[in-house]
């Protein structure tokens, strides 16, 4: 269950890529900066483009690195284009490819710790389901609400890609 989910998270974060060469297609289309969509917001009080596509990557990539205990890269938050967005999601993705079912062995039993829980713990089970699932797909979603918010066009097959259709 652990290494599909990551899988699915890994496609999505490929989907998230295309939104972002959409994005910039259409500010080139209509003749404005694409590094305007960086600080958009829904709310005043919300994370902007930024910082939802920083967590989307940061929760799949630290979500997989606690639940196997493998080291994970280290970003600094320090994105300011598109392109340089575009880049952290390829390495995410790219980190996210190095994983095997086998590293996810044991993953619901470990301990898992977070600096933000004060020295509080959860098991692996119960944050891959009350945390990391959630949180991936909440700065996801947020990602490409703001995109399509700010005219990109987007849709649900641009959300959910490429399914698995065949033949019965």
């Amino acid at each position: 269950m652990y290494f599909e989910t990551f899988s699915q998270m890994k496609k999505q974060l490929g989907q998230l890529d295309k939104w972002l060469e959409a994005a910039a297609g259409y500010a080139k289309a209509k003749s404005f900066d694409p590094n305007v969509y960086l600080s958009s917001r829904l709310a005043p009080d919300q994370f902007p483009f930024v910082k939802q596509v920083q967590i989307a990557c940061d929760a799949a990539k630290l979500g997989a690195s606690r639940l196997t205990g493998k080291a994970a890269p280290s970003n600094p938050d320090t994105e300011q284009t598109l392109e340089e967005l575009r880049a952290r999601v390829q390495s995410t993705i790219a980190y996210l490819d190095t994983f095997t079912g086998k590293d996810f062995e044991g993953a619901a039993s470990r301990v898992i710790t977070n600096p933000r829980w004060e020295g509080k713990v959860m098991s692996g089970a119960d944050n891959f389901q009350e945390h990391i699932i959630p949180n991936f797909y909440f700065h996801l979603t947020h990602a490409y609400a703001l995109l399509r918010h700010n005219g990109v066009n987007l849709g649900k097959m641009d959300y959910l890609g490429t399914l698995s259709l065949r033949a019965p």
